[in-house]
């Protein structure tokens, strides 16, 4: 890549060009608005007001080695370091998954439904699998009279996960554990809900991924074995049988081909009112029950 102009607008057309060889026209422009108001505070508003603005050198190295990150397929979201989720800013890493946007609607759907458990004077969360801590942090964040724990079997996620805790003022207990060989007794409390966005991606299933997932974010908190795609989900609900309080609820994120038998999943272990929720793309994306 050569850049003969430092103008914004010259480095923004330029850049975007080179990206668009990979995202698209559209996508490669708005990775480039992200960069130029991440590092510099540059938005459209300030390009078109302040036509001759331009990079310092120092500025122009750092918009061109990201670029050049993007172009390796890395995902911004590693790049600058911070996502967005619940209105909340999160530090991400190659320790943690993203966020996505349909986690973001578990969280919303189970802070509107769950108005029994979240009326009590203190409301038990277990986040399981808590990674970046997103679902976790964002409860404790919209539940005010909430008690939230989190588990997490890589401890450098967890690192990641009390730093977004304590960027966004909150307390929540993260706890190094690992749900396929949990122990007896590790709360001495029964929880109110148990949430969990576990590992659902079939391995079959990466052939349809893009290479921004499969080269960057872990794998461990991605893919299950074809063989046994429910394995989380029927460890989840094993240690929820002894550890949700009578009337609990189980909130999971799902594989969308996967909702009836997860469901079907949580009818054999005797759960009621089992219900499929579907995402704003009218895909099976979460399932709900209750002791």
């Amino acid at each position: 890549m050569k850049m003969s102009s430092n103008l914004v607008r010259d480095c923004r057309r330029y850049y975007a060009g080179e990206l668009e060889k990979i995202y698209g026209s559209n996508e490669a422009n708005a990775l480039i608005m992200i960069l130029l108001e991440h590092y510099f505070g540059i938005d459209r508003v300030k390009i078109a007001l302040e036509p001759e603005l331009r990079l310092s050198e120092s500025e122009l190295l750092t918009l061109h080695f990201a670029v050049k990150e993007l172009l390796k397929n890395k995902p911004i979201q590693y790049i600058i370091g911070v996502t967005e989720f619940c209105g909340m800013q999160f530090q991400v890493d190659e320790n943690v998954l993203i966020p996505r946007p349909e986690t973001e609607e578990l969280v919303n759907k189970l802070v509107s439904c769950s108005v029994s458990q979240l009326s009590s004077p203190s409301c038990r969360i277990l986040d399981i699998g808590t990674g970046s801590g997103c679902i976790a942090i964002s409860l404790a964040k919209l539940i005010k009279n909430s008690e939230v724990t989190a588990i997490d079997i890589s401890e450098k996620a967890l690192e990641v996960a009390r730093r977004n805790a304590e960027a966004n003022g909150v307390n929540v207990n993260f706890v190094q554990a690992d749900i396929l060989n949990i122990k007896e007794g590790l709360f001495d409390k029964k929880f109110d809900i148990i949430v969990s966005n576990p590992p659902y991606v079939c391995e079959g299933e990466k052939k349809e991924m893009r290479a921004n997932v499969l080269e960057y974010e872990p794998a461990s908190a991605l893919f299950v074995s074809d063989d046994d795609p429910l394995l989380f989900y029927r460890k989840i609900l094993d240690f929820a049988q002894k550890n949700l309080k009578d009337g609990g609820e189980v909130w999971f994120e799902i594989n969308e081909k996967l909702g009836v038998k997860t469901k079907d999943l949580c009818i054999e272990r005797n759960f009621k009112n089992v219900e499929i929720i579907s995402d704003f793309k009218g895909k099976d994306r979460i399932v709900k029950a209750s002791t």
